[in-house]
């Protein structure tokens, strides 16, 4: 198939044709149905003004819907040679409407294509993983409801600290995710500009309905200056990656406690046998593999996201071949995080809170401040004396776990969860 900028005489060598387009034609497979969505749009456009019949339009968005299947069938494959999607949607159109197919690129330049293509990429994914979210929230909110007196101990310095619960833990992972969704609401938010109109840029000189595809590709907002159009990829990508990265850092936290408490030395929960694997030399073993690939793959999006960032901060304004390798790094992320909420997820279904190991666990020290707080309560006397008074007294005091537990009433402690607020909140989001 011949290039986009192809001109009588011009041929490039194929060492640099290898180098520049690298995987880029594997990676455009996953933007194809975007681009051909707004390709569909940009038709509409160029009909409002003239640029396409009536009839020519019918005919562009009939082939393209056919390309669609195609590509959806595998009958249609992006080659090196094609060098992105991009040229093998025009291609396709004019080798078949001829004179028609080539007009669908007036007005347009491959770079408003790929980052319009792109953004709705992002559009589409920060709905997916917003989902993804909520069905693993909503499970972290049931698990806490469920063990919510369970007693536990909380940690601070990887010490014991104060008596604390399986369900004032699980609450703090389910407000942590809801907290991350409203960040990809707000990112959502933010990218929701079309760019498509901008061409390379600079603009065109024809008067191009941005509202009506704007409306077509369901896009909140235009992004008005064409040269912020392109100084803006790598700037939202970013801050999709930011999205991106604040879920795995709730899902990376989740799973290195889940693998310390699964210890033997801590011996906190039970796993179902599925979910572990083993040794090759060690026949007791039972490893949390996946949570420890879980961990492991937070340091790609984190990456990824610094990565995309040094590859745009230090050019000029307008476009760059540089930007196209900002594609691998969004697309892996995407990727990840998806696998991630469902590996999470599994685990999460298919733990139990081990009581009894747990109690043997907790120490009679963990309720020293829990003394201190009573003696200043009960005696009228300063915290501070309270505390020194704490280690003398520590010995003879017994409280039971669970009475405990009910007595921490400030907001968000374990005996004050607060779940109807919770449950209002899921069902916000």
């Amino acid at each position: 198939m011949s290039k986009l900028w192809a001109k009588k005489g011009s041929k490039i060598n194929t060492i640099i044709e290898a180098y520049t387009v690298n995987e880029d034609y594997l990676l455009d497979n996953q933007l194809m149905p975007y681009d051909i969505q707004a390709t569909k749009a940009h038709a509409k456009g160029l009909e409002s003004i003239g640029i396409l019949t009536k009839e020519e339009l019918k005919k562009i968005i009939s082939r393209l819907g056919a390309l669609e299947k195609l590509w959806k069938s595998g009958k249609v494959k992006i080659k090196v040679t094609d060098e992105d999607c991009h040229t093998v949607i025009e291609n396709f159109l004019s080798g078949k409407l001829r004179t028609t197919g080539k007009k669908i690129h007036t007005g347009r330049s491959r770079n408003d294509q790929v980052l319009t293509a792109i953004r709705l990429y992002m559009k589409d994914n920060l709905k997916k993983i917003k989902k993804e979210a909520k069905k693993v929230a909503k499970h972290f909110l049931e698990f806490a409801i469920e063990h919510q007196n369970v007693p536990m101990p909380g940690y601070t310095h990887t010490q014991q600290a104060m008596l604390s619960s399986v369900g004032h833990y699980f609450c703090a992972y389910f407000e942590s995710l809801i907290d991350d969704i409203s960040f990809l609401d707000a990112v959502h938010s933010q990218i929701d500009s079309n760019p498509l109109g901008s061409a390379a840029g600079y603009g065109t000189s024809l008067l191009l309905d941005r509202e009506l595809t704007t409306k077509e590709l369901k896009f909140k907002n235009i992004q008005i200056n064409s040269l912020y159009c392109q100084n803006s990829r790598g700037k939202f990508e970013s801050l999709y990656l930011e999205a991106l990265s604040q879920i795995m850092f709730s899902l990376s936290r989740f799973a290195n406690d889940l693998i310390l408490f699964t210890s033997q030395e801590f011996d906190f929960f039970k796993v179902k046998n599925t979910l572990v694997t083993g040794s090759s030399i060690m026949p007791q073993k039972r490893n949390l593999d996946g949570m420890e690939i879980l961990r492991g793959k937070t340091h790609i999006v984190t990456s990824n996201q610094s990565l995309i960032k040094d590859i745009c901060k230090n050019l000029i304004s307008g476009y760059h071949r540089d930007l196209q390798l900002i594609k691998k790094p969004l697309f892996e992320s995407t990727e990840i995080v998806l696998q991630s909420l469902d590996i999470a997820d599994l685990y999460l279904k298919g733990i139990k809170p081990k009581e009894k190991s747990i109690a043997k666990k907790i120490s009679h020290e963990i309720y020293m401040a829990d003394l201190a707080t009573d003696l200043a309560k009960q005696k009228k006397i300063p915290f501070r004396t309270a505390y020194k008074q704490a280690h003398k007294k520590i010995a003879k005091y017994k409280p039971d776990p669970k009475e405990n537990i009910k007595s921490k009433i400030s907001l968000g402690a374990p005996g004050n969860l607060d779940i109807h607020y919770y449950k209002s909140r899921l069902r916000k989001i």
